[in-house]
């Protein structure tokens, strides 16, 4: 798959709005790893990254544990995630978003998070 392919298209590998399971299903949900977008703030900076621990790692990104990027530029929002069954397809993926457009993540971030509210809170539930 090209990774400039806009998203909408057929080969996009995502679900149309992960936040529509119940708490109960998202933790059991046969899907075990994770792709993520964190912002500073809404329309500012974004981060894409790949992980098995969603809670885990937002919590590492918001308290400054995860050193680098997200902790020089304040990159604590979490914006936008999808689940993946294989690393494989999430590291695929990552890498896809990674070289978007700025335009073609926020197209992506504004079709799960219209409001750009900080899902932190849904996933820690």
């Amino acid at each position: 798959m090209d990774c400039r392919v806009k998203p909408g298209n057929d080969e996009e590998i995502l679900l149309k709005n992960p936040l529509r399971i119940s708490r109960r299903q998202f933790y059991h949900l046969p899907m075990s790893y994770w792709v993520y977008i964190l912002a500073s703030r809404p329309g500012g900076t974004l981060y894409v990254g790949v992980t098995n621990d969603l809670v885990r790692r937002v919590y590492e990104h918001r308290e400054g544990q995860a050193r680098g990027f997200t902790k020089k530029y304040n990159v604590k929002m979490l914006v936008y995630f999808e689940p993946h069954d294989a690393i494989a397809t999430a590291l695929q993926r990552e890498h896809n978003i990674k070289h978007w457009s700025r335009e073609w993540k926020i197209d992506l971030i504004v079709s799960m998070n219209p409001q750009w509210r900080d899902l932190y809170d849904e996933i820690c539930r």
